[in-house]
């Protein structure tokens, strides 16, 4: 079973619930290719980003662990969130099993 995590930067244009709505949708993109979400860390406050993406200085960033045996659940992953406009970068890094 290969550990994966899943660190998103978020809108601070969206409210609470939009928020939310992003990060449930991105655990259920995870469960949908065969990965089983395992830990979600969220901030609660927008951190200033270290440059303007989209006109906007501040972000949320959430981090979404999770397991998966099949290679190609974390490829899927990229193309699908890709095309989400709510979000401003997203990352998908295989963690080391030390």
């Amino acid at each position: 079973m290969n550990k994966y995590e899943l660190a998103v930067v978020v809108s601070a244009k969206l409210g609470e619930e939009e928020r939310a709505a992003v990060i449930d949708k991105c655990k259920e993109y995870v469960v949908r290719f065969g990965g089983t979400v395992t830990e979600v860390k969220t901030d609660e406050a927008p951190r200033k980003l270290a440059y303007e993406i989209q006109k906007q200085k501040e972000a949320y960033y959430s981090f979404i662990q999770f397991e998966s045996e099949d290679s190609e659940t974390p490829v899927e992953l990229e193309n699908r969130i890709r095309l989400r406009e709510d979000l401003l970068r997203f990352l998908c890094v295989r963690l080391d099993e030390a």
